[in-house]
């Protein structure tokens, strides 16, 4: 499978609304990777972007009324051009407004991929998960992939859209087959930013070639490989969490075909 090189050949614009506390992690990883991000957020200005863009991501990190409005137009546009739509829920459960945020994106826009923690899935789900903000709960870095595949069945019901729940083992469903991936390291956990630069290279999966489901599966091995390496890298380097974040970053250019299919550790089952 080429993949990586036929997203790279493609070089696609991916227009992420997100937020500010990681937008610029989120821009290098896109660059890193092959992509080209663009960060634009004002209202007067989405549909337009979206209109030239190959993929939109939807963050709701930081969250105000502006951008909630940019949000919704910017989607819409994004399903009226047929252009993949991709809603990160950061911290839906922990607020009012977040959760009110999330299902009314939901009820508005249809996704083509819904990508959470399994707390923020929980919520969506209708199950028990509570969210603790941006932070992955206890769970999340646990085992949990019975309750994550569960929440993320039942989100596919609800959405129609692909569900990719992160945790120490990473879910992927369409409805009709679930991905599981066994890569990853928990120090992804331990530095900010990582949720949210997976999402928005899964907008440049998306933006492939590759069928819907295919492209999310083998996004989420390429982002966990690329946590693996960099932490083994950090280790032998006697670093800590910020080169961390450096070398998994350096990781999205140094990947390629070949080490994803001998690296990925991945199941694909019935739904």
């Amino acid at each position: 499978m080429d993949i990586l090189t036929n997203i790279r050949s493609k070089r696609p614009l991916i227009h992420c609304i997100t937020n500010y506390v990681t937008v610029n992690d989120v821009a290098n990883a896109l660059l890193s990777f092959g992509a080209a991000p663009v960060m634009a957020d004002d209202e007067r200005e989405v549909e337009q972007m979206v209109s030239i863009a190959n993929a939109l991501v939807i963050n709701i990190g930081t969250l105000n009324e502006r951008t909630i409005n940019a949000m919704i137009k910017a989607g819409k546009k994004a399903n009226e051009l047929k252009i993949p739509v991709v809603l990160d829920p950061v911290g839906v459960g922990a607020t009012e407004l977040r959760t009110d945020t999330a299902f009314k994106l939901i009820d508005n826009i249809e996704f083509s991929l819904i990508r959470a923690n399994i707390s923020e899935a929980g919520v969506l789900a209708g199950g028990f998960g509570r969210s603790r903000g941006v932070d992955a709960s206890s769970e999340d870095i646990g085992s949990g992939t019975p309750s994550a595949i569960s929440y993320a069945k039942a989100i596919n019901k609800r959405t129609g859209a692909i569900v990719a729940v992160s945790g120490k083992t990473d879910v992927v469903t369409d409805g009709v087959k679930i991905s599981l991936c066994e890569n990853g390291h928990e120090a992804m956990s331990r530095i900010s930013g990582t949720g949210c630069m997976l999402s928005a290279l899964l907008g440049a999966f998306l933006a492939s070639d590759y069928d819907k489901f295919t492209a999310v599966s083998e996004g989420v091995a390429t982002m966990a490989i690329c946590g693996e390496r960099a932490f083994r890298k950090t280790k032998e380097m006697g670093c800590a969490m910020s080169m961390f974040r450096t070398l998994l970053i350096d990781g999205f250019f140094e990947i390629d075909d070949e080490i994803l299919e001998m690296s990925k550790m991945v199941t694909t089952i019935n739904a």
